[in-house]
């Protein structure tokens, strides 16, 4: 088990454990703390995070704006793939694709699921993320390509 599924594991002994694992996580680049993620599901090749609708991350026609849903896009593959990817092995990300669907007017909820990911031999790992609103509408998509590829040894 890789250290980010322990520290979950860890907190989740806790009261509010699931929060504060979420917090601690969002504090890896602390960027991700402007839209205060919270994880909901977390395993290996697996994440469903979410984020409030709040007037923070509002844009000038007060639903979520669109560079805070690509924070969560991001935020869901990288914690995606810091849960799956092998220790010998890291990652970054070289690009990303977004489909702006439809106007994000209630809390978000976004998945990635890299089931599909040979860990092993791949050298780019493709990170589909699907935001969807409280009504279970798909309001933004994204493809965010990461680079695989092994450590260097010390």
């Amino acid at each position: 088990m890789n250290k980010v599924l322990k520290l979950q594991n860890k907190f989740s002994k806790f009261p509010f454990g699931q929060i504060l694992f979420s917090k601690s996580i969002a504090r890896m680049a602390p960027y991700f703390t402007t839209i205060d993620p919270r994880i909901i599901e977390l395993k290996s090749n697996y994440i469903k995070v979410s984020m409030k609708k709040r007037r923070s991350v509002h844009n000038h026609l007060g639903t979520v704006h669109a560079i805070a849903s690509c924070n969560l896009c991001e935020f869901a593959a990288g914690i995606s793939m810091e849960a799956s990817i092998p220790k010998h092995r890291r990652w970054i990300p070289i690009g990303m694709e977004v489909a702006y669907k439809h106007k994000a007017k209630t809390n978000l909820t976004a998945t990635c699921d890299l089931s599909e990911v040979d860990w092993e031999t791949c050298t780019e790992a493709l990170c589909h993320v699907s935001v969807k609103d409280l009504e279970g509408l798909e309001v933004v998509k994204a493809m965010i390509t990461m680079k695989v590829s092994d450590r260097k040894k010390k």
